[in-house]
């Protein structure tokens, strides 16, 4: 809904975020948040000029709500539509903890990824050299390497904190070579292994795996077997072959609440819960 208001009577109504009846202060609550996004702005300078930490309270908690709803119209809207663009559904997901984010500066983190690989990579390379060739721009000359020590942290399932520390969980840092091989026109796709996600190398004779949390170490469909029998887990399709954007997206979403729920923040975590909802629904 979209109402307009003037300053006065906003002024007004953020006044009565304080009033001493709870009721009030709901109802109040309810018609800001019905005033949309386009009033953050203003709740943010309302913050900036108060000195009473209740009201301080109450502004923060609308507004994160208000940047909350957002995030969850766009995850809707990108679940349903046809592209499902990985790089576009990872940063609605790190709009969560960083709400100002614009997509236009995730994209040209990634860019300049992309042109480091891409200014080293030869056409006429064999495949398993063009896979070498991603292997050593990314982990030796840019650094990205596995967060180890920080396993469990939020932050590492943020691309944009990712794209700046060059630290990352398993999902994480595939992103991160996946979105570079695509570019590159590479016939590289995410594979959904218990506890590791990994990358698979796919097109005619060629057909091997790349771990990017091992720096990209390549292995073959034995390994997987191997690697299944020590979690003693029957091998299933979805272990061997390309997962969808969306599975990426779900699996993100699933460390996020891991990750949460691993440091206590309960709150955080149920919130994240609404985001699979949405990524689950049919």
């Amino acid at each position: 809904m979209n109402i307009q208001m003037t300053d006065k009577e906003l002024n007004a109504l953020v006044s009565l975020l304080d009033d001493g009846d709870q009721e009030i202060k709901e109802h109040v609550r309810d018609k800001i948040l019905s005033l949309g996004n386009q009033i953050i702005p203003f709740l943010e300078n309302k913050w900036e000029g108060s000195f009473n930490p209740e009201l301080q309270k109450e502004i923060e908690e609308i507004v994160h709500d208000m940047q909350l709803n957002l995030l969850k119209e766009r995850l809707s809207n990108w679940k349903d539509s046809q592209e499902r663009e990985l790089l576009e559904g990872l940063w609605i997901v790190n709009t969560y903890l960083y709400p100002d984010l614009e997509f236009d500066q995730l994209n040209a983190l990634m860019q300049q990824i992309y042109f480091d690989v891409w200014t080293n990579f030869k056409n006429e390379l064999s495949v398993y050299d063009k896979i070498k060739l991603i292997n050593n721009v990314m982990f030796n000359d840019l650094k990205f390497s596995a967060n180890t020590k920080n396993f469990h942290s939020p932050a590492n399932s943020m691309l944009k904190t990712v794209l700046e520390t060059k630290k990352g969980n398993p999902i994480s840092l595939c992103s991160v070579y996946l979105l570079v091989a695509k570019k590159l026109g590479l016939p590289v796709y995410g594979v959904n292994l218990p506890n590791l996600f990994v990358l698979t190398y796919q097109s005619g004779k060629f057909n091997f795996y790349i771990n990017a949390f091992n720096k990209g170490l390549i292995f073959t469909k034995q390994d997987i077997n191997n690697y299944l029998d020590h979690l003693k887990l029957d091998p299933k399709p979805e272990y061997y072959e390309p997962c969808e954007n969306i599975e990426i997206i779900r699996r993100v979403i699933r460390n996020l609440i891991f990750s949460f729920e691993k440091i206590g923040d309960l709150d955080k975590s149920k919130e994240v819960n609404q985001l699979l909802k949405i990524v689950n629904q049919p």
